[in-house]
């Protein structure tokens, strides 16, 4: 599959290319072999894009909903019809075995196009009755948003951000990591073939200083970053300097809490699912497991169990469960949590090594007995490593599941409905799950509270962020004036 685009950037309707700015290698982590190169965007480009997104913008917001709708909706239809060429891209993009990516990137991208597709003609204001006068509310799109999107899940991320921002009239320029730069630019193809005018949605490459400059040019209107809090809090900051919309959706340390009365093999399979999926690449992980003591020893044995089970290889190949870290950068953050919780005193039931194979990869990790101090239960590892601890008491769960800055995501585990609902209703975090962990339909808002983010992506409520209410109060009688 050949991978290298005809251009680095895809600017009003066509790829472009510039070969003055730093070169991006596109590096396969199951191997370590560069399988294309492109280049970030120089001042030039990113002019020429926000140029681009700024013209075409005004024309579109004139375009009906439902036009704006059909759009988005052709557009999910090109991309389930190539889900396979789009999922071997991801894979080769992210490493990501194909099983994982056939099933959760291009089809929940196409998901969000559909469903903000059908949400278009529905984009209305409201009438407010005063006696003689009355008010009427229009919703009208904030202008040229830009997109900055995380390296583990670049088709989605791309789609999630898309897809409400052209719904509600606005254009966007999308800046992908520059670890995974290459699915954006298919959306982008896909999107024009689908009708969307040129320019109304275009990707430049670039690091952090192509952000910085796409955040603090005075013709953005919105940004919507998902990626780490630190970095969040840098793009927040130069978004509030412009008084710019803003959505954060960022990382987290997320609490799973397994009662005494849980189904240890659904709890299992949600561990396994909120801890090694992608190689543990997600932000939303319960990477804080909360075991009750008096079955944490069965826990950790089925677990053990299971993760035996994983086939670790080649993400191209069908068996294929884990894959590799997304690159050599973060495989080497993620071994040195590893020797943190050794030295640490955490207690290692598998795992805790790099594989000696070609390629970034690390075996899913558990480790037990870890406590509430410990470096890998405070910081986000971003890596295949689950943390385990005990708890006997309720109170006393919520309590150390909430001590944390951050608050993105949270699950639950019992048979007591009651108790679930109970413990969720205090548990500090956006996306929550009962007996489940890490469903994300697009009908549902994403996101989290504390220092995991601000705003919500998907569901309905992404449309409040990515449009404003103007309203009009009209009297139908004469002015009265005190002079």
């Amino acid at each position: 599959m050949t991978v290298q685009p005809k251009g680095s950037h895809f600017i009003n309707g066509a790829y472009v290319e510039d070969t003055a700015g730093d070169a991006i290698p596109v590096v396969f982590a199951a191997t370590g072999d560069t399988l294309a190169t492109l280049h970030a965007g120089t001042p030039a480009i990113i002019d020429q894009a926000l140029t681009a997104a700024h013209a075409a913008q005004k024309d579109w917001a004139t375009w009906s909903p439902r036009e704006r709708g059909r759009v988005l909706t052709r557009a999910a239809q090109i991309m389930r019809e190539r889900n396979e060429d789009l999922s071997q891209l991801e894979t080769l993009d992210t490493g990501k075995p194909i099983q994982e990516t056939r099933v959760a990137d291009a089809t929940s991208g196409a998901d969000a196009l559909e469903y903000f597709g059908g949400l278009a003609g529905s984009l209305t204001g409201e009438h407010i009755p005063l006696g003689e006068d009355w008010v009427y509310t229009v919703r009208e799109p904030l202008g040229v948003c830009v997109g900055i999107g995380a390296w583990n899940y670049p088709t989605q991320i791309a789609c999630w951000k898309a897809a409400p921002a052209l719904a509600c009239g606005n254009a966007m320029v999308f800046k992908p990591s520059e670890t995974t730069p290459l699915c954006a630019l298919k959306v982008a193809e896909i999107l024009i073939e689908a009708g969307l005018p040129k320019g109304v949605f275009n990707v430049v490459q670039g690091m952090g200083q192509t952000g910085a400059q796409l955040v603090t040019d005075p013709r953005v209107d919105k940004v919507s970053l998902t990626g780490s809090p630190a970095t969040g809090k840098k793009v927040y900051a130069a978004a509030a300097a412009e008084m710019k919309h803003v959505t954060m959706e960022l990382g987290g340390k997320s609490p799973m809490i397994v009662f005494d009365d849980a189904d240890i093999e659904n709890a299992v399979g949600g561990a396994i699912l909120g801890n090694f999926y992608s190689s543990g690449q997600i932000c939303s992980n319960g990477t804080r497991v909360f075991v009750h003591k008096s079955i944490k020893e069965k826990f950790l044995a089925r677990l053990a169990e299971r993760t035996a089970q994983a086939v670790i290889g080649d993400p191209r190949e069908d068996e294929t469960s884990i894959g590799p870290m997304v690159s050599e950068a973060q495989m080497n953050i993620v071994l040195g949590y590893l020797d943190k919780g050794k030295a640490d005193g955490a207690r290692l039931i598998c795992g805790g090594t790099r594989l000696d194979r070609d390629g970034f990869y690390i075996a899913p990790t558990v480790f037990a007995d870890v406590t509430d101090d410990m470096t890998i239960a405070r910081e986000e590892i971003f890596g295949p490593v689950m943390a385990v601890l005990d708890f006997e008491d309720e109170a006393e769960v919520i309590a150390r599941a909430n001590d944390t800055p951050y608050g993105l995501a949270a699950g639950v585990f019992t048979k007591d409905i009651s108790r679930a609902h109970r413990v969720i209703g205090q548990l500090q975090a956006g996306s929550c799950f009962i007996n489940s962990y890490n469903d994300a339909p697009v009908e549902a808002p994403f996101g989290g509270v504390k220092a995991s983010g601000v705003g919500r992506e998907n569901s309905k409520q992404a449309i409040e962020h990515y449009s404003q209410m103007k309203s009009v109060y009209v009297r139908m009688g004469d002015v009265e004036a005190p002079f």
